[in-house]
């Protein structure tokens, strides 16, 4: 897949699971000269201002990528900095009741992605979850779409950073059957994808 197709359809999702929400694709930030682009910047109010910033990875991206540093260099420029443009700042709110900002990094549920993170894991995994944009709580997600193929509604991920890292049983559980990512674990070798692989 695509980065635009990915795109779409996460474009597709907050449109279909949420009221009004604002939406913006390929949305720049300048933090004194730190310039940068996100791929789905989403902003909804819940009641807060809860903003989603997405960083999609498909299978030219992986390509591309000279490994996991690169990757996660690009995902912590993005988090560091997307906020401190004037343009995007958040700020405390003291009826706030969870995270005001949570920042995704998203990669396709194909076979090189699969390999990608399955020979990353260590460095996928020690993303933490939970950060701060100065005052404000964050969620960080290392994670494969999932649901790309059903209603908009349905579109998911699989976490590799939290409770359930990539290999572990609870990962395995937590794929969807039948999934585009289920049918991708099982055309990487198992050597790689069991818990034993490493990077």
């Amino acid at each position: 897949m695509r980065e635009d197709e990915l795109a779409t359809q996460v474009v597709d999702h907050y449109a279909a699971v949420h009221d009004d929400p604002t939406v913006r694709v390929e949305e720049p930030y300048d933090a004194d000269g730190r310039r940068g682009v996100v791929d789905v910047y989403v902003r909804l109010r819940a009641p807060e201002r809860v903003d989603h910033v997405v960083e999609l990875k498909s299978d030219a991206a992986v390509r591309r990528a000279t490994g996991a540093n690169e990757v996660l260099r690009q995902y912590r420029r993005m988090e560091r900095y997307f906020h401190a443009d004037p343009a995007h700042a958040i700020r405390p709110k003291l009826r706030r009741t969870g995270p005001g900002a949570r920042f995704l990094l998203c990669f396709a549920p194909t076979p090189t992605c699969v390999y990608h993170v399955a020979t990353h894991r260590t460095l996928y995994a020690s993303v933490e979850a939970t950060g701060r944009v100065d005052d404000v709580p964050a969620v960080r997600t290392v994670a494969f779409l999932t649901g790309l193929d059903g209603d908009p509604a349905d579109l998911g991920f699989v976490s590799i950073n939290a409770d359930a890292p990539f290999g572990s049983d609870a990962f395995f559980e937590a794929v969807p059957p039948d999934s585009r990512l289920a049918d991708s674990l099982d055309r990487v070798d198992d050597e790689v994808i069991g818990p034993d692989g490493s990077d």
